[in-house]
């Protein structure tokens, strides 16, 4: 008789040697096999949602590979699987007590072997069971089952091990899937498609398949409200890198202190509040691409540290004296005027001509007035699936002429906030009618409430032809409409009667057909 010791550290060296249950499985084997007639281990995990008990690997690919991997269990059978607490020499004596067994061998057709079983129980939860089989007739004795007996508490926590690793591989592969699918609904939400690529945005989009496919660094340039942030979207999912992070940062958002953690991470207790580690944006933009908004906002302290990144695509935490290789792209963006910034030292000259090396400068929306009805139709899609709307509202004549007309300060971003002004008003005026913008423009700094001014003529005026050009202009921003507290007479402070009476002397007709009237007349 062997060492228990012995035998016991050399077994569970075996079963406790590798998460790959296979492996697991096989030199246990190895090693019982010197030991005793052993032909085949079959390690099964009790499912008990399912109420079957499930074969996660076993040694001979002779005995088990075309059988059933689960095995249904009667009630009767799942109340003992709850509740038995046989050991190995129990089993042996009287296989027959042992409901699995008995459907385990009915199942899996294991009636011509010789059977040890063993029941796996790791703090107080049944986990599943071990069958050990033997060709031989008889072939396992009392000191086999004894040293099986042995084997029980290592066999639990490989199980248990075995369990919890796959857990973790599921729940991993499940949140990068769930990961795949959010980039893909950011994607759809912010950057599934250029408005206007095909008119005031063509250069645009021609820069963006240039450099998208290399790894280039890029600035991109424009008023506030231009879209640069799609822009962005659309370089990282044109890139090699679009299965990679593209992580956001607004470098204006944060103080000079914050910036640094946002960025680079902090190590646990690196100041006051750091309970734990924590990484920066450049390490989870890594294999991606990290899009730095507002950077002209970046301190000169700040800016020395990203430079350093820059040139050696290293960084260290807060706290921390490790350097971190990280390997993302940056796309900075910014409304400031940076060469004119270089020239006064608030933004130093070496990290701009690093950031710099494909400018995009994106126009304002007055100079791609094109645009507006695509941007329009647009926005009014998105809105309406973000309330819930179903109705898709007719647009009222004369609508996107004054769209078009106005100067749009505030670039898309203000056009976008007025569709969704718009379509907040139109909810409460009941189906069927058009969507109205009247009101809803000029609302910017400085500009008051008043329609797009007019063109300075060629020659002056009468006091009649400057009083026509006036109605008509204000016409045009209520889309025709007189009466009303947004209507024309409401805005040139007269009655509506007044007002159309001046209308007929100035030969000015009614209706919505007055914002089509010439304004040279």
């Amino acid at each position: 008789m062997m060492s228990n010791m012995n035998f016991f550290h050399q077994a569970t060296m075996k079963i406790c040697g590798s998460l790959d249950v296979n492996k697991m499985i096989r030199d246990c084997a190895s090693y019982l096999g010197r030991h005793m007639p052993l032909n085949d281990i079959v390690l099964s995990t009790y499912e008990r949602e399912r109420g079957a008990i499930q074969v996660l690997a076993h040694n001979n690919a002779g005995i088990m590979d075309t059988r059933p991997r689960s095995i249904p269990l009667s009630s009767e059978a799942q109340q003992f699987m709850e509740t038995a607490s046989f050991e190995g020499t129990d089993i042996l004596q009287n296989a027959e007590l042992d409901l699995v067994t008995r459907e385990a061998n009915e199942v899996l057709d294991l009636s011509a072997f010789s059977k040890m079983v063993l029941h796996l129980n790791l703090d107080g939860k049944r986990l599943g069971v071990v069958l050990f089989l033997s060709c031989h007739s008889g072939g396992f004795t009392l000191e086999h089952a004894r040293l099986i007996g042995l084997l029980h508490d290592p066999f639990s926590v490989a199980l248990a091990n075995v369990l919890k690793h796959r857990e973790l591989i599921r729940l991993k592969n499940l949140l990068a899937d769930d990961n795949q699918y959010l980039r893909h609904e950011l994607f759809q939400i912010s950057g599934d498609e250029i408005v206007g690529a095909r008119y005031g945005l063509k250069d645009v989009v021609e820069q963006v398949w240039q450099v998208a496919s290399l790894s280039s660094h890029v600035m991109l340039t424009g008023e506030t409200g231009v879209g640069k942030e799609v822009i962005a979207n659309a370089i990282h999912y044109a890139s090699q890198r679009k299965d990679g992070p593209f992580i956001k940062i607004n470098c204006g958002a944060f103080t000079e202190n914050l910036l640094d953690s946002e960025l680079f991470g902090h190590e646990k207790g690196a100041f006051t509040g750091a309970v734990q580690s924590k990484r920066g944006r450049f390490e989870r933009a890594h294999k991606g691409t990290l899009f730095l908004d507002e950077v002209g906002e970046l301190s000169l302290a700040a800016q020395v540290r990203l430079l350093r990144v820059l040139q050696d695509g290293c960084i260290e935490r807060v706290g921390g004296v490790e350097s971190i290789k990280v390997d993302a792209r940056i796309i900075a963006a910014t409304h400031r005027d940076l060469a004119k910034m270089v020239r006064t030292g608030t933004f130093r000259e070496d990290l701009w001509f690093r950031l710099n090396v494909f400018p995009i400068h994106i126009p304002p929306l007055r100079q791609r007035k094109s645009d507006i009805p695509a941007l329009v139709h647009h926005f009014i899609d998105r809105k309406l699936k973000a309330f819930n709307l179903a109705e898709h509202p007719g647009i009222a004549p004369g609508s996107m002429e004054q769209l078009t007309a106005y100067p749009w300060p505030g670039n898309v971003r203000e056009l976008e906030n007025m569709v969704e002004r718009s379509l907040i008003r139109h909810k409460s005026m009941g189906e069927g009618k058009p969507l109205l913008f009247t009101g809803l423009m000029g609302n910017s700094p400085g500009s008051g409430n008043r329609p797009a001014p007019m063109e300075e003529p060629d020659h002056q005026l009468s006091l009649d032809e400057v009083m026509a050009r006036h109605i008509t202009s204000v016409l045009r921003s209520t889309g025709g409409r007189i009466q009303g507290k947004d209507g024309a007479a409401a805005i040139l402070g007269v009655h509506a009667n007044t007002l159309r009476s001046r209308m007929d002397k100035l030969g000015i007709p009614y209706g919505r057909t007055a914002i089509k009237i010439d304004l040279s007349m």
